[in-house]
């Protein structure tokens, strides 16, 4: 295990997801699982109540959601997606997300081969 990653780029390995997650009562918890080439992986906590407002990325984005419920804007248009579901967003869509309770998430991050590199702002959501 890297100190940056909770998987090492270079070696076969296995994470339990769940597990790993962390939780804070009052905030988001990140902590990137792999960072490998034009991907980024990133494991998230939220605490009820937690949101990231609007933003965009230029990166392809995919969310499995681990467990919990959230609340998605995806360019204007609100969901709700709940453990065992998956989204994809396309480079350049504005979104946001809201905890409605607890929720823990997958993010996977492919920048495409013309992409510059996300700017990390610390949260793993560029």
């Amino acid at each position: 295990m890297s100190a940056r990653t909770l998987l090492e780029s270079t070696i076969a390995g296995a994470l339990p997801l769940l597990a790993a997650t962390q939780f804070s009562d009052s905030g988001i918890v990140s902590r990137t699982v792999l960072s490998a080439g034009r991907t980024r992986v990133v494991l998230f906590g939220f605490a009820a109540g937690q949101e990231l407002t609007e933003h965009a990325t230029p990166a392809r984005a995919l969310v499995q959601i681990l467990s919990g419920r959230s609340e998605w804007t995806l360019g204007g248009e609100q969901r709700t997606l709940s453990a065992g579901e998956l989204l994809h967003m396309p480079p350049g869509l504005a979104h946001s997300v809201r905890a409605v309770e607890a929720f823990s998430m997958l993010l996977t991050l492919v920048r495409e081969s013309d992409a510059p590199a996300p700017v990390s702002n610390g949260d793993g959501m560029e």
